[in-house]
């Protein structure tokens, strides 16, 4: 009797085992770091460093592509200084005060939940490329004459290369990233950003 309910016990931890792990293939959990600097221009400088948590869900395979969403929550600090002060204008209150204010260099952090849209593409059993647009809501701590402090979207577009290493994915993702508030407040000139991800997950 002891061997039976043994035995039983282990064909129901196994099938639970499987069914499981076939279920929860479905999703990743991965953490990512990554840093940038503004495009090229002559008004202001911001460079940036980020940590991220990333939760990969698998919506849809085909024999050629895996489509996929992505959960990130960020943590994102900036620095950022005005150059150009006459892009504070005459006719903005307190100009002369805000010139002097903006024109020095600011620490910023912004709280970030980015919700994305990946396109991946196998190349090899173990690497594969993707195209990933994500967009979300942030927080920034710190006014600056670009952007107000508060409340304002970051939209990313990236190209990304992945490999595994037994069952962990090395994710390596250049992008492009837009921070603005879609005029919900007063300053909404943003910033553009050059960025690379560095990351890596591995299914629950």
């Amino acid at each position: 009797m002891c061997k039976k309910i043994i035995f039983i016990l282990i064909i129901v931890f196994s099938y639970q085992t499987f069914y499981a792990q076939d279920t929860l293939s479905k999703v990743k959990l991965g953490f990512g770091y990554g840093f940038g600097t503004e495009l090229k221009n002559s008004d202001y400088t911001y460079t940036n460093s980020y940590y991220k948590l990333q939760v990969y869900y698998t919506v849809k395979q085909t024999k050629h592509f895996q489509y996929e969403i992505l959960l990130q929550p960020e943590l994102n600090f900036a620095k950022h200084q005005l150059l150009n002060l006459y892009f504070v204008k005459p006719d903005d209150p307190n100009y002369i005060e805000k010139r002097e204010r903006y024109t020095k260099l600011k620490d910023i952090k912004e709280y970030v939940l980015n919700i994305g849209f990946l396109m991946r593409k196998p190349v090899f059993e173990t690497a594969s490329i993707y195209v990933l647009g994500s967009v979300g809501p942030m927080f920034a701590d710190t006014e600056t004459e670009r952007l107000s402090k508060g409340f304002a979207f970051s939209d990313v577009l990236a190209l990304g290369f992945t490999f595994k290493v037994n069952k962990i994915t090395v994710d390596i993702r250049p992008n492009f990233r837009h921070v603005s508030n879609a005029g919900l407040q007063g300053s909404n000139s943003g910033y553009n950003t050059k960025n690379i991800d560095f990351g890596f997950s591995f299914p629950l």
